[in-house]
């Protein structure tokens, strides 16, 4: 503790002898104790003391001598808070006495319980390792969102500040602060508190306790284990909007490198293992339950840095003043005006949003859209996960599974009065691939979702093929009813008994008599074949013999209704022992002597190849999409999982193997998310044949990641992560 504490400056000296009989009367200290008290060196505002018996040790916080700014150093209602917060089982030390008697160190105090406990003034957790500085990032954000997560009415805190326009107020609040302690003047200062207060966030009506100076040095941590003991300093808690916590959090990674005056406030930026403000950002989402993206970043973050330059002001005013608590307060009047400088610079930046995605920039449309869709998921869909998942276990032994539950068809409904409905097709959505990309990744993340937009495989390619290629009869009869979702349909092209990854091998005859064509063989994997809706198939056929012309042009595609003659379901196939009858199952059909009339050829004999590569493209960009929805849904459960399991005396995301598959998670999404919206973008660009390379590697790129992530996940969850209590095998 010696090297957190000091001599108790001249400045900040009392009677102990006055404090130790108080004690005396108050706590279980003897007449016959030593105490010892030595000042906390650390500390802008109200001077902080360790106070030591034999026994026991102490902290007590006071009022600093002298003249104060109006409102500020109430040592009482950080005693309140602190009180509650302890009788609410949060980590805090625990308040002990409150004292108004200025004869007994000449301000008013109170006294809490000292934690013992390691505390990094440094917030570049210098002598940590990376795996732990991730761990112990983490739990900080964790304990935040715990904060943010309490009742106000519970923890008997009702009044605890004025709620809702909290920003307003915290504008309002420095400047006049600033004003009140300034001792020059500073045009960016003015600048910024005009801009804050003309742009003030529309929502401000949440309300939560906010700590209001929450950062990695106001905690005390486990000795040996990434867990917060107690959060420190209270003297700005409040009620309010919880994001501006979030966001002071946040701070230090947007802290510049040439500001080097707080030695605690350091640039975070390339510290190994400090995790990233969307990792962050991400946790402390997941912990509270909020929806993504947090709104209003940018201003949050120049409040931050406004309130720091309010704060360094008035420490520095203190120094002039001869009572100031830190022992650098002299040099804080140096960090006003760059910190305000840089917050004008966040201010009128680009929106975090925008900034993430500037690689692959979506429409307006489809930034609005993909909102839509997140809200939709959120509200609606995501809540109906069990309700869906009970379904299909009551049901898993009767034909009644092939069957969409009665609340996704009341989903399905919602989906399309909300205008959510064909977002895959841009001549119905008017939405591009690289729109839908996104919106692709956020339906991945329910199995049933893209169902409830009508954007379900393999439909979203049977529609695109008569779309493209359809003569107005096949778009009259079979598209539009598809678009308006009162039928599902199957694609029939991959055969058992030939090695289909050769698209050439197909063997499928098809052959023409008269006014007919005749199709006979075997296909499986076709998805969806067993829904009892799926009223049609597109199979793909061998149309010409093998010596006949270009081996790509030897293959045709043709619509076959699936109450045809001929047309047998043979079996559901299994993956993993699912038969997936979420998704119409993967049937094997066997085509024996199926006639059907020669105008149900799609684009003309020979012209299937030329078919299949307009609708791969698009398609396995979806399916590439999904998975990245997929993986990152997998990876919110190993977090959660990770954070609320302990293993060998400590949380799974502690042990640094842990730590290191969420990092190798984290860094295989991204990669695969970036070279999948690449191929959208070629989609776009440069048409489907010139992006045949990009889709390409997405297909192996994003099968790779989903497995690995899934994999870990798996591995993380036990025994439970291969059972069906968790969606993990199903993935």
């Amino acid at each position: 503790m010696d090297e957190l504490t000091t001599p108790v400056r001249p400045q900040h000296k009392f009677n102990e002898h006055r404090l130790k009989k108080y004690l005396c009367a108050k706590l279980f200290v003897s007449n016959d104790d030593t105490l010892v008290v030595r000042q906390y060196s650390a500390g802008q505002s109200n001077p902080t003391f360790l106070i030591q018996t034999p026994s026991k040790s102490y902290v007590l916080r006071k009022k600093p001598p002298g003249a104060l700014l109006p409102g500020a150093h109430k040592v009482d209602r950080e005693y309140r808070v602190q009180k509650a917060l302890h009788s609410a089982g949060f980590p805090v030390p625990q308040p002990l006495l409150h004292c108004t008697d200025m004869d007994v160190t000449g301000t008013e105090f109170y006294l809490m319980e000292h934690v013992v406990g390691r505390v990094f003034r440094d917030l570049r957790l210098p002598g940590v390792i990376p795996a732990e500085r991730v761990a112990l990032y983490v739990a900080a954000v964790e304990v935040l969102a715990k904060l943010h997560s309490l009742d106000l009415a519970s923890l008997k805190l009702d009044g605890y500040g004025k709620g809702a326009g909290y920003c307003r107020r915290q504008v309002s609040t420095w400047t006049k602060q600033y004003t009140a302690s300034a001792h020059r003047d500073i045009p960016a200062v003015n600048e910024l508190s005009s801009w804050l207060m003309s742009n003030l966030p529309v929502e401000d009506q949440e309300v939560t306790l906010v700590h209001g100076d929450f950062r990695v040095d106001n905690l005390v941590f486990h000795p040996s284990e990434a867990r917060v003991l107690a959060v420190l300093d209270w003297e700005l808690s409040t009620s309010g909007q919880p994001l501006a916590d979030l966001a002071y959090f946040l701070m230090p990674h947007y802290w510049p490198f040439s500001l080097n005056i707080l030695s605690s406030m350091g640039s975070l930026k390339g510290i190994e293992g400090i995790p990233s403000v969307d990792d962050l950002i991400s946790i402390y989402k997941c912990c509270r339950g909020v929806p993504s993206p947090l709104p209003c970043l940018n201003f949050y973050l120049a409040l931050s840095f406004f309130k720091m330059a309010g704060i360094a002001q008035g420490v520095y005013a203190r120094h002039l003043l001869g009572n100031a608590s830190a022992p650098n307060a002299a040099e804080l009047g140096q960090c006003v005006e760059p910190l305000t400088v840089l917050a004008l610079q966040l201010a009128q930046r680009p929106p975090e949003a925008a900034q993430e995605a500037r690689l692959f920039l979506q429409t307006a449309k489809g930034q609005a859209v993909l909102q839509q869709v997140k809200d939709f998921m959120r509200q609606h869909v995501l809540p109906a996960q069990k309700e869906v998942a009970e379904y299909y276990i009551k049901y898993a032994h009767s034909p009644l599974r092939w069957n969409t539950p009665q609340i996704i068809e009341a989903l399905k409904v919602k989906a399309r009065e909300a205008g959510l409905w064909n977002l895959f097709l841009p001549a119905a959505s008017g939405l591009s691939q690289l729109d839908y990309a996104h919106i692709a990744e956020e339906t991945g993340r329910c199995f049933f979702a893209p169902e409830v937009f009508n954007c379900q495989a393999p439909d979203t390619g049977n529609m695109e093929v008569l779309h493209m290629f359809g003569s107005e009869e096949h778009k009259k009869t079979w598209l539009e009813p598809l678009l308006r979702g009162e039928m599902r349909s199957c694609f029939c092209m991959t055969e058992p008994e030939v090695a289909s990854s050769d698209a050439t091998n197909i063997a499928c005859s098809l052959h023409r008599e008269e006014d007919q064509f005749v199709i006979n063989g075997k296909k499986w994997w076709s998805s969806g074949a067993g829904h009892p809706r799926c009223k049609v198939a597109i199979v793909m056929c061998r149309s010409a013999p093998e010596e006949a012309g270009s081996r790509h042009a030897r293959h045709s595609m043709i619509l076959v209704p699936m109450d045809t003659a001929g047309v047998k379901l043979i079996r559901p196939l299994t993956v993993f022992g699912q038969d997936d009858a979420i998704h119409g199952g993967h049937f094997e059909v066997h085509f024996e002597n199926v006639r059907v009339p020669a105008a149900n050829i799609i684009f003309g004999e020979g012209r299937g190849f030329e078919i299949a590569q307009g609708r791969l493209g698009p398609g396995r960009l979806h399916h590439c999409m999904r998975a990245v929805g997929l993986a990152e849904r997998a990876l919110e459960l190993l977090c959660q999982r990770a954070a609320s399991r302990r293993a060998f005396g400590k949380k799974l995301y502690q042990h640094e193997v842990v730590a290191h598959w969420i990092a190798e998670c984290r860094l295989l999404i991204e990669q695969t998310r970036l070279l999948t919206l690449c191929a959208a973008d070629a989609l776009d660009t440069l048409g489907s044949r010139a992006a045949r390379k990009q889709i390409a590697l997405i297909k192996v790129a994003a099968g790779r990641m989903a497995c690995k992530v899934v994999d870990c996940a798996i591995q993380v969850f036990g025994g439970a992560g291969v059972s069906g209590d968790f969606p993990l095998a199903q993935m």
